[in-house]
């Protein structure tokens, strides 16, 4: 009998791989695995910017006018699902109020800067007068981000003192506008009103 040395010869001989079918297989598994680099039908697989942490990066999330009809409602769904959890009312969507919140984000991004005062020096309740609304401001929270619309949302819901505004049992009505900017920077601004 010949040397057990993992040889073509001994393979031919046991029926089994030696040591280097082995490797060859393994190698050959891998290979067939990546697919060449390869995605899905033949395609190359996408793109996925990675970031220095070994991360993918944050994808740009454009608001498209799909995604603009449906944003009020889906924050005034997240921010009713908060106010029912803390036990306070609901607030429902008011058009002027959508309104102000609208002008607002546009103005904080014509000034470059997340602050409570428009560019003329008017306040929240200046620009709620403006639009002709009959009651009365509660608050108003804003955020420049990068982020949609429900992690805008959560994150206001996590600080105190945005929480304590979006959660004030006197809100009934709400309004939500965005400006967002061409390299996809948003400046969202929410305006509770009595």
């Amino acid at each position: 009998m010949a040397a057990t040395d993992g040889s073509a010869a001994e393979a031919a001989w046991t029926g089994a791989p030696g040591r280097r079918g082995v490797l060859a297989l393994l190698a050959l598994t891998g290979l067939s695995a990546c697919g060449g680099g390869l995605g899905p039908f033949g395609a190359p697989p996408p793109a996925v910017p990675m970031g220095s942490d070994g991360l993918p990066l944050p994808t740009l999330w454009r608001i498209t006018e799909v995604e603009a009809q449906a944003i009020p409602f889906r924050m005034q769904e997240g921010l009713n699902a908060l106010r029912r959890a803390r036990g306070v009312p609901p607030v429902t969507l008011d058009p002027l109020l959508n309104t102000a919140a609208a002008t607002h984000s546009r103005d904080m991004s014509v000034q470059n800067r997340p602050w409570h005062f428009g560019s003329d020096g008017s306040s929240p309740l200046d620009r709620l007068r403006r639009v002709g609304y009959p009651g009365s401001l509660v608050g108003e929270v804003i955020s420049e981000t990068y982020e949609n619309d429900t992690t805008t949302l959560a994150a206001w819901a996590a600080e105190p003192a945005t929480r304590e505004v979006i959660l004030n049992p006197a809100a009934r009505r709400m309004g939500i506008g965005w400006f967002q900017e061409p390299e996809g920077r948003i400046w969202w601004t929410m305006v509770l009103g009595a």
